[in-house]
């Protein structure tokens, strides 16, 4: 099987439709299919921060029905996910703009939506194995013996975060660690979560987390064929808001 691995959307939902079209996947009864069964997965962060996450929560949720759906999920789906529950969250990061296209909704509406949403998130992996285990779709990263490992907060915390210091950045983001330099298992790993300037490859990792939100590119990473192809974003470059590794 081949795969098309796309970065975190966050609620992109127009470069979403172009990367899929460029990717060479058309839409059959509001499905994208490809010609040759190439399958679509994504490392999470469907929402927040962009113009239009409840129309790709939409598309996600008909992937899902389908059966279709590859879906790591991200810390804001987790944030999202308590939100729909009721709980008590801050409406910062991002989930401001997703409550704000809520609340355009009738009541009715807006209920239904968010339960939706609950039996999305309840049905999801903390990380999605392919290729019998060589491939490894998560949000935020993955040490290579919680792999197979049975599920612990600190598992859930890793693929949700990262590799966090406890430290908290200017901006309030929890600060993290460079994990990918330290991996050294045999699985490869897809994941975002961390906005880079161009796709990241190292040793058997790759982050495609290329900022579409701040104005950078949303980006697909093929596989097996280990090639990145990306289409621009449409909202405004924030350069201040992407990761420069040394």
């Amino acid at each position: 099987m081949k795969y098309d691995v796309i970065g975190d959307i966050h609620g992109c939902f127009a470069e979403l439709n172009e990367l899929i079209k460029t990717l060479g996947y058309t839409f059959v009864n509001g499905l994208p299919i490809h010609a040759d069964g190439r399958q679509l997965a994504f490392v999470g962060d469907a929402m927040d921060r962009g113009p239009a996450s409840i129309q790709t929560l939409k598309l996600l949720f008909l992937m899902q029905d389908a059966g279709k759906l590859l879906y790591a999920p991200g810390n804001h789906c987790n944030k999202f996910y308590r939100y729909a529950k009721g709980n008590r969250v801050q409406q910062t990061h991002g989930l401001e703009t997703t409550v704000a296209e809520l609340d355009v909704l009738s009541k009715q509406e807006k209920v239904r939506f968010l339960a939706r949403y609950r039996l999305f998130y309840e049905r999801l992996p903390l990380y999605v194995a392919l290729d019998t285990g060589q491939l490894i779709i998560v949000h935020a990263g993955i040490r290579e013996q919680m792999i197979g490992s049975p599920f612990s907060k600190s598992i859930q915390s890793f693929v949700l975060y990262g590799d966090i210091s406890g430290k908290t950045l200017p901006d309030g983001r929890p600060e993290r660690r460079d994990w990918a330099k330290h991996y050294n298992g045999d699985p490869f790993i897809v994941y975002g979560h961390t906005p880079v300037g161009e796709a990241r490859l190292l040793k058997n990792t790759v982050n495609i987390d290329t900022g579409c939100v701040f104005g950078g590119k949303l980006s697909a990473f093929r596989y097996p064929e280990m090639t990145i192809v990306s289409v621009p974003s449409h909202q405004p470059f924030h350069p201040e808001k992407f990761t420069y590794f040394t």
